[in-house]
This record gives structure tokens, sequence and C-alpha cells, in this order.
């Protein structure tokens, strides 16, 4: 499980398993009479499986009050954290190690420009908090346009 993962955990988004596409049905086996010098045996054929031709229906993404669950989060700390602007506060107070490895993790798993993860980390942490309010938004987080911009 990738770190963005567990931040969905942590929000009650973790998505489920996408349900397999195609399913099936079957039609009536037939009896087949197996004949020999002194019994009658009757057997049966296995069901054979046809592929369905519908696609389920997608999933509707229940949307999550992040905001709510967040700003509770940090009522209940006893740090001062702004996890609107701070993607090392939003981990924190998510309980996930908001160490610089950590950060470059994520940042790697979200698909973050290299030039972004080296040097000057101010700017990978600028795109991973973005990138991470948007991939929660993109989830089902209830997160605010304005944090999105």
């Amino acid at each position: 499980m990738g770190l963005f993962d567990k931040i969905l955990e942590k929000l009650d988004l973790k998505k489920k398993e996408p349900e397999k596409v195609g399913a099936t049905t079957t039609k009536d086996s037939r009896p087949v009479v197996t004949k020999t010098p002194t019994t009658k045996v009757a057997t049966t054929l296995p069901k054979k499986t046809i592929p369905s031709t519908k696609a389920p229906a997608p999933a509707a993404i229940p949307v999550v009050d992040v905001v709510a669950k967040l700003e509770k989060l940090a009522k209940e700390s006893n740090m001062k954290l702004n996890w609107k602007t701070s993607i090392v506060d939003l981990l924190t107070l998510l309980g996930i190690e908001s160490t610089l490895e950590n950060r470059k993790e994520l940042a790697k798993e979200l698909g973050c420009p290299p030039e972004k993860i080296g040097g000057d980390y101010s700017e990978m942490n600028m795109w991973l908090h973005k990138t991470v309010l948007k991939k929660i938004a993109d989830n089902g987080g209830n997160i605010p346009k304005e944090l999105l911009d």
C-alpha cells in the first residue's frame, strides 16, 4: 500500500476493489446417460459459463466531509497544525510520518516532476500539497475550491 492509499484510508476514502467486469450466466446442464452392461448411471455435464455482454454500472463515489474530519483532528491535537497550507502539517495531522523521505516517496508516487524532488524542497512540498488535496477531491473528499486553485 502506498502512502496516498494510507491518506485515503485515514480519511475514510479508501476505494474498494473494483468489481470484476463481465459477470457470467449459466445454461442448464443436460443429463447424460452412460450405459454399462449391468447398470445405468446418470451423470451431469459441467455447467457452461457464458460471459455477459453487460458492463457493470459504475459505482458512485460517496462524498466524505474531509474538511470536518481534518478540522476535528486539528482541534483535538495539542499541536498547532495548518493542514490547509502545509503538506507536513497535513501528514502529521493524519498520523503519517512527515519525514523528507516519506514526502519524496509520496511525490514520486503521485508523479511529481523530478526537478522538484531535489534541492529546494519547498517547491516539492507546495506541489505535493496541491496534488494531495486534488486527489483527495478526486476520490470523494469535499475539498474547498480555493484550496484546489
